[in-house]
């Protein structure tokens, strides 16, 4: 397009203006309802109605947060962020109890082990890192590069043990990881572009 004539180029953004607006003709012609009607039809209630207070703030990260996952106890948490940081709250209290920095200024997803004595996280590096949690001991010394895949780490969960973690690539696959010997246990092919989020089915694992 940049050594397009000018004419070629004008040309191309009035078809692409043509195309954008049949599009739209289109979408009116399939849509019967508005989403407040549907909202009304299905007796949702509004915003404006719903009783929704914040219980706790949680500051501490510099730029957005990407992802959180709660630990199994119900008062933990851990949150990944655009700052590069991995932060595990103590959600009572409001206090951070692990700040974790990473190579990378996205990390774009994060999840807690199911013992709740780990935490794994990815982001734009690629990798599959995960985290042991202990009072006593420097966790950022002792992290473990789990695995790394050909694009950016979007996602990642414990699927139900602490010993396999499962992470979702912009390569377009959902790989099941063997934490301890870094193994890629399965991975799950279909996706033709980006795998953005996984979540499993509820029921034994």
């Amino acid at each position: 397009v940049d050594g397009a004539a000018p004419d070629t180029v004008q040309s191309l953004q009035h078809e692409i203006e043509v195309i954008k607006a049949k599009i739209a003709q289109e979408r009116e012609k399939i849509k019967d309802k508005t989403l407040h009607q549907v909202a009304d039809l299905a007796n949702i209630l509004s915003i404006d109605q719903l009783n929704i207070k914040i219980r706790k703030s949680l500051k501490g990260h510099n730029a957005k947060v990407l992802c959180l996952d709660w630990c199994s106890d119900k008062r933990h948490l851990v949150s990944s962020s655009q700052d590069g940081k991995l932060i595990v709250w103590d959600a009572f209290t409001t206090n951070k109890e692990h700040a974790l920095t990473l190579p990378t200024t996205w990390v774009m997803g994060c999840a807690y082990s199911p013992s709740g004595t780990a935490v794994a996280c990815g982001g734009l590096d690629n990798k599959l890192t995960v985290f042991p949690l202990t009072m006593e001991d420097d966790s950022q010394s002792r992290k473990k590069v789990v695995g790394t895949h050909t694009s950016y780490t979007s996602c990642c969960l414990f699927p139900g043990s602490d010993n396999q973690v499962l992470a979702g690539s912009g390569d377009a696959t959902t790989t099941l990881w063997d934490v301890e010997s870094g193994t890629v246990l399965q991975t799950f092919h279909g996706h033709i572009s980006d795998v953005m989020s996984i979540d499993l089915a509820p029921g034994p694992n």
